[in-house]
This record gives C-alpha cells, sequence and structure tokens, in this order.
C-alpha cells in the first residue's frame, strides 16, 4: 500500500510565501507511484490539509489527522519544509515527536540551535570551525551595546541581522557609522535579538548533503555570485544572482568544502537534507556561514540544482530521505 506523505508548510515568520512554494516543488519531486501526498499549511494559529479539490480541512492536533474523501488520514511521514518558526526552531519537531510521527529534519535540539546563528557559530567555534566574530544586540536592552563597541570589535563594513531568521530578511550590509542603529532597528522587528557579525571579503559557496543508515551523500558544491551588495532577499528569489553549479573552484578546495560539510553533518547529528553556506577568505580558508536544516526546494532551488549536477534522480533522493525517517523513528519505538 502507498504511504501517506504530509507536506507541512507555511508558518508564520516573513518566509512563509517561500515555504509555500518549496512545498510545491517537494510535491513534484516526491513520487506518486509509491506515496499519496497533502500539503498541510500552518498559518496564523490554523493547521490545515490541502485537498485535491482545493477545500481545506482542519488538523487534528492530537495526532495530525484530518478528513479527506470520506475517510479519516493520519500521515505515515512529514516532510517539513516551513523556513522559520515553528518548523526550523524544533517546535514542531518536539511536537511530532510527542505524538509519535515519523519526519524529515533534524530533531528538536539541533533545529533550535542552528535557527539561531549566534549560538550555533559560538558553538561550532568550539568545534574547531572558523567563523566570523559576532555580537549580540537584544531587544529592549540595544542601549547596552554602543556604536563605539560594535566598530571597535566587528569592525565596518559588517551584517546586522536577525539572529534567528532566513531569506535574509532584516539582513543589511552595514559600512557608516550612521547607517549602524537604523540596521539593528530592522533586524528586531524580525526577532528577538539582533546579531552583529564582522563582513568577511570573499567566494560564497553552498554544499548540500544527506545520510541515511545505507548512504553518505555530498552534493556538488555552488559557487554563488550575487549582483547585489550581498545574497539579498532579490539575488536568492528574483534571479539577481548567478548560481554555478559546480563551482568554479580547485579539486582541492572541493574536497576540503565537501569533507567539512560531511563532517558538521555528523558532528550535530543531521538528519534529512542539510545545506551549508560557506565564505571562502584568503588563502582558501573555509568559514562556515549558516546551517540550512529545511532548504528551499523549489524546482530552481540550490539542492535540487545539485541533485542535477549529480546525476541524480530527486524523486529517489525523496524516496530515500522517506524511508530512512520512517524506518529511524521504527528502530527508535
Amino acid at each position: 500500500m502507498k504511504k501517506t506523505i504530509a507536506i507541512v508548510c507555511g508558518g508564520d515568520s516573513s518566509e512563509h510565501d517561500v515555504s509555500m512554494r518549496s512545498a510545491e516543488g517537494i510535491a513534484s519531486f516526491i513520487d506518486p507511484t509509491h506515496y499519496i501526498i497533502y500539503k498541510v499549511e500552518i498559518h496564523a494559529g490554523k493547521w490545515e490539509a490541502l485537498l485535491s479539490d482545493g477545500s481545506r480541512c482542519k488538523v487534528n492536533r492530537d495526532d495530525f489527522s484530518f478528513e479527506a474523501e470520506g475517510q479519516t488520514v493520519r500521515p505515515d511521514f512529514c516532510y517539513i519544509t516551513i523556513h522559520g518558526a515553528p518548523g526550523e526552531n524544533g517546535e514542531l519537531q518536539g511536537y511530532l515527536d510527542l505524538i509519535g510521527m515519523p519526519y524529515s529534519t533534524c530533531g528538536v535540539l539541533v533545529e533550535a540551535m542552528t535557527y539561531d546563528k549566534f549560538v550555533l557559530n559560538n558553538y561550532m567555534r568550539g568545534m574547531g570551525v572558523s567563523v566570523a566574530d559576532s555580537l549580540l544586540v537584544k531587544q529592549g536592552r540595544s542601549d547596552e551595546v554602543s556604536d563605539d563597541d560594535i566598530i571597535s570589535r566587528i569592525g565596518l563594513p559588517c551584517f546586522v541581522k536577525p539572529s534567528r531568521g532566513g531569506s535574509s530578511f532584516g539582513t543589511t550590509k552595514v559600512k557608516t557609522r550612521e547607517a549602524l542603529r537604523p540596521a539593528i532597528e530592522l533586524a528586531l522587528k524580525e526577532g528577538e535579538d539582533a546579531m552583529v557579525e564582522a563582513f568577511m571579503d570573499g567566494m560564497e559557496l553552498t554544499c548540500g548533503c544527506y545520510k541515511t543508515r545505507e548512504k553518505s551523500v555530498v552534493f556538488p558544491i555552488t559557487e554563488v555570485v550575487s549582483k547585489n551588495e550581498f545574497f539579498d532577499y532579490d539575488a536568492k528569489y528574483n534571479n539577481e544572482s548567478d548560481e554555478i553549479t559546480p563551482a568554479r573552484i580547485s579539486q582541492h578546495l572541493a574536497e576540503r568544502v565537501s569533507k567539512l560539510t560531511s563532517m558538521i553533518y555528523d558532528i550535530l547529528d543531521c538528519h534529512g537534507i542539510i545545506r551549508i553556506d560557506y565564505i571562502i577568505t584568503k588563502g582558501e580558508k573555509i568559514n562556515l556561514l549558516e546551517i540550512n536544516t529545511t532548504p528551499g526546494m523549489t524546482s530552481t532551488s540550490f539542492i535540487p540544482q545539485q541533485v542535477r549536477a549529480a546525476g541524480l534522480d530527486i524523486k529517489d533522493v525523496m524516496t530515500d530521505i522517506i524511508e530512512d525517517g520512517i524506518n529511524r523513528f521504527t528502530a527508535q519505538s
């Protein structure tokens, strides 16, 4: 019998629409000969299954079931593609753990940690991974960190971004003292904390990876060349960047990036597909920029690009993720 997959999408962050586009992509990637697919949108306090006739059905939060075509449906597996809260910060994973539902991503702790850029960077620095220096400005306490403190430690230019968030919402490249406070205020509109991060001048790369009990797959690396000041929302989603896969780098550097990506996956005990962003600075130094545990999955997103460059079938990759997630849950039960 076909297994039922719920693609969980939406969320309440600024990335809601990005998530919905990713859900469309994932629905097209999952093999319909093996799985029955539903999308479930979580938004503004509502949890609703999107049915094939265009109608919506309320999800029972006791067990994540819903009524469809005259019968009660309880998915066998949740593929989470919420970018931001509650799907990328561990909240949804905790709920699914409590009701005994297998899912596609890392567990609660890893999701919470990777969602907070400041926490993640300091943890990974402790693991010997190179990251940019940064400091935290808290909402309601921004006056505790002066402009002089920031400039003397972090320098200019620098990046100011929400510590928890994605798709470059609320992110500013700051070049002058006068632009620093407005950038912090913008970042704090997206979340409770703003991270001020040192600028790293170099090449941006991104590399996807997934592992199952049977295989370890590191995808070809993508080089990102933004046409804007940095890899902002328009560069990511409005074709204002060049994305080159495989990246135009030496074989030696490619091997080092791939090895580090695999190592980070294991250090964090990740599950499902992750994508790690790097900045390569002078001397081919590899600096961690960000870890995406629910990467974008439209047809033009980095991961599908890398899957194609690897000569793999995206349907096979999705099947690997689903079956490994179900088997892992069964083994733990």
